[in-house]
């Protein structure tokens, strides 16, 4: 087994807590490894696991676990966990996986997974839309489409994501999410290959040449993966081409890092807006 056998990588660094006095990883801990790679493996696939489970009518439990021992991580060394989904049988799906440090294998493992009803925890068959995401996503096949246009077509996938975003987690109030503008906006929204919408934006029009983005939001539990990023660069796309020279955003300070690593500098003291700190950031396009 090699690197190369992968498409998919989680890193991690050993910590002191996981080593023993000869500094070598204890063995029950790469279990644990592999399991925090499974964990952000459902997040390469832009499924948000536990809604999407719902949705399938399902969850999915451990049946076997099992490691080959080839070499020792130490402490403060940077692992890749690889991970691929071998086999989908009826019930079942097989992974398997390997930690390597650099070029180096140190652990492979295999891990099955049995697809049953949460009540009963009685097997079921592997949905079919389970089975085209994982085999899409291992033969290197685009698992989100981001959508452009008007609130009149895309309302009913940006409402859930702005609600779950701003209503619920950031409590902003309903009637300073809903506005006016959402029928002159062009509306992004990215959906998963289950048909869940993920993450929103909006485009208002532009005044002297400069268009204000707004309604950024990204369902919590993919937040990281690249969504935001991709809603931002179709809107910013879509301003340039309408012939906008700039675009501006009112950002929370949360999210500064996030908007600086894609050119936008800050201007003006920051702010509240919705009792969340805010502050105003220009791009040139």
């Amino acid at each position: 087994m090699t690197r190369d056998d992968f498409r998919f990588f989680h890193r991690l660094r050993v910590r002191w807590a996981e080593v023993d006095l000869q500094k070598i990883v204890f063995n029950a801990h790469y279990l644990m490894y592999f399991d925090t790679a499974i964990t952000d493996y459902w997040r390469a696939l832009a499924l948000p696991y536990e809604a999407a489970m719902h949705q399938l009518g399902g969850d999915l439990y451990v049946k076997k676990s099992s490691l080959e021992f080839h070499g020792s991580a130490r402490f403060d060394d940077q692992l890749d966990i690889g991970l691929k989904c071998a086999r989908i049988g009826n019930s079942s799906m097989s992974f398997v996986g390997g930690i390597f440090r650099g070029h180096d294998l140190l652990v492979t493992c295999e891990l099955i997974y049995v697809f049953a009803d949460p009540t009963t925890q009685t097997s079921k068959p592997v949905p079919q839309a389970l089975r085209d995401v994982l085999t899409g996503f291992e033969a290197g096949e685009t698992i989100v489409s981001l959508q452009l246009g008007p609130w009149s077509e895309l309302a009913a996938a940006a409402r859930p994501v702005r609600t779950e975003v701003f209503l619920q987690e950031q409590r902003v109030p309903v009637d300073m999410e809903w506005d006016d503008d959402d029928e002159t906006a062009l509306h992004a929204v990215v959906i998963n290959r289950l048909g869940m919408p993920l993450a929103t934006g909006r485009l208002l029009p532009a005044v002297s040449g400069t268009a204000r983005i707004g309604r950024m939001a990204v369902s919590r539990v993919l937040r990281g993966s690249g969504l935001g990023k991709s809603i931002l660069q179709a809107l910013m796309q879509a301003a340039a081409q309408r012939g906008d020279r700039q675009v501006l955003l009112h950002a929370q300070r949360s999210a500064e890092g996030f908007y600086r690593r894609l050119g936008f500098v800050p201007q003006g003291e920051p702010f509240e807006e919705a009792g969340i700190a805010h502050i105003e950031m220009i791009k040139a396009l």
